[in-house]
């Protein structure tokens, strides 16, 4: 009896492992929630770190590069975008049979990310948990590491790009000297700031030719006459402002979107961050990925094309505003028309021309546009961590025009900033879109 049950026991454990089955982790990750958590960290970090505008959008764009890479290496429907963009090389990436490849583009995104912010420990932090998750989910650990592997593989072909775009270089240029000469701009209460980014346009550009391919029309020229374009133009912000009905304020606040708003009560002053005008942008295109139920190589897709399309809207806008170095409204209404206006919105620390709201909500509409159609709904809660409501819209450009016009409501630009802003910005989305080819652009291109 002893020695039946001795013979029985190994049988029946062999049975047992012979006729379980593998975990099925296929679907462990079938859409772009993982990306967009990833993201909506980076954002968290962006805003802690204080990052400015432009730099946030670089650092959006590289990190969702690598994403995309991953999904281009993969899926031959997807056409990488090494060897596209300015001063990039294509690579032949050989991808090995046993990965994950929705995990490698998660592992990109984070490998990336986290070498272009300060505070790598709350990214490192996230990653950690989201990997635990995926782990819960039954990714075996020779997939796991070879799929994380791979995707900082990738991640590091894209850092490399990075490194040579002359952002490093670029901390070491001299700070922006106010020259005092009369209608140019110069630091703006409360916290009169210096100039922030003057040497934008000597960041290599993705897909523009140069930082000054589109210039915009000059400003009406400087004057303090009450008869003069230029007076009647900073009147017109003065009014709007004073004037701004509860819709139009609401608009105002919700794309305020400024990075280190400076409070001041009493003699102690502390700052107010939030989202950036980029990190906004990110974060519809996240939305959008979502409500249309793109999968993970959709996603990518997706937050990689509105990243470069910021990127490069912020180095055409960032070449005018110190090319023309125009005066702030804040700061000649004060001068000669009311010296206790405020505005309604803080004056962000950089010259008025053009409206970086403008150029990069415009350019990035553009090309949501090109991925989504025209008519898209979507709900944008974007500010709803920030305190704010949600806004709705039926498309991307209705949402792009409220941004720009955001800027005249709060007392920041003048109209022809936004105009002209709004005119540079499609440019910029308009060359993107016939330059560079992804797996949507070859499906347009086919209907």
């Amino acid at each position: 009896m002893i020695k039946l049950r001795q013979l029985l026991v190994p049988a029946i454990i062999l049975l047992t492992f012979s006729c379980s089955k593998p975990v099925d982790y296929s679907s462990a990750i079938t859409d772009g929630q993982y990306l967009s958590e990833a993201q909506n960290r980076i954002t968290e970090v962006i805003i802690h770190d204080i990052f400015s505008p432009p730099v946030a959008a670089r650092i959006y764009s590289y990190s969702s590069l690598a994403a995309y890479e991953v999904a281009a290496a993969v899926d031959p429907a997807y056409e990488s975008l090494l060897g596209q963009l300015n001063g990039s090389e294509k690579v032949n990436f050989e991808v090995p049979e046993n990965i994950y490849p929705p995990l490698a583009s998660l592992a990109a995104y984070y490998h990336v990310g986290t070498s272009l912010i300060f505070s790598e420990d709350m990214v490192n932090a996230h990653r950690d948990q989201a990997y635990e998750k995926l782990r819960e989910k039954g990714i075996p650990d020779d997939v796991f590491e070879a799929s994380v592997k791979f995707g900082q593989l990738v991640g590091d072909a894209v850092k490399a790009y990075s490194s040579k775009d002359n952002y490093h270089q670029s901390r070491s240029f001299p700070k922006y000297t106010v020259t005092g000469e009369p209608g140019t701009w110069e630091p703006t209460p409360p916290a009169y700031m210096e100039g922030i980014e003057p040497h934008w346009n000597k960041i290599r550009t993705f897909v523009l030719d140069s930082a000054g391919q589109f210039k915009v029309s000059p400003p009406p020229a400087y004057s303090t006459e009450p008869g003069s374009a230029f007076y009647k133009q900073a009147y017109e912000v003065y009014k709007a402002a004073i004037e701004a009905n509860k819709e139009e304020t609401d608009i105002a606040m919700f794309w305020d979107c400024n990075p280190y708003k400076m409070n001041v009560k009493g003699h102690v002053m502390f700052a107010e961050k939030k989202i950036t005008p980029g990190g906004h942008w990110m974060s519809i295109a996240a939305i959008a990925s979502k409500t249309a139920g793109q999968d993970w190589k959709g996603t990518a897709e997706t937050l990689a094309m509105t990243g470069i399309s910021l990127h490069d809207a912020f180095v055409a806008c960032w070449d005018e505003k110190y090319r023309s170095k125009l005066v702030r409204p804040e700061t000649y209404i004060n001068q000669y028309i009311d010296e206790e206006w405020v505005p309604l919105l803080q004056t962000p620390p950089f010259p008025e021309h053009t409206s970086g709201h403008s150029v990069a909500s415009t350019a990035s509409s553009y090309t949501l546009t090109q991925l989504f159609g025209e008519n898209f709904h979507f709900v944008d809660s974007s500010e709803v961590a920030y305190g704010l409501p949600i806004r709705e819209y039926d498309s991307f450009k209705q949402a792009s025009e409220e941004a720009a016009i955001s800027r005249f409501y709060g007392g920041i630009h003048y109209m022809p900033a936004i105009e002209e802003g709004v005119w540079q910005g499609e440019k910029v989305g308009e060359l993107i879109w016939s330059r560079v080819n992804t797996k949507s652009k070859q499906i347009a291109s086919k209907e």
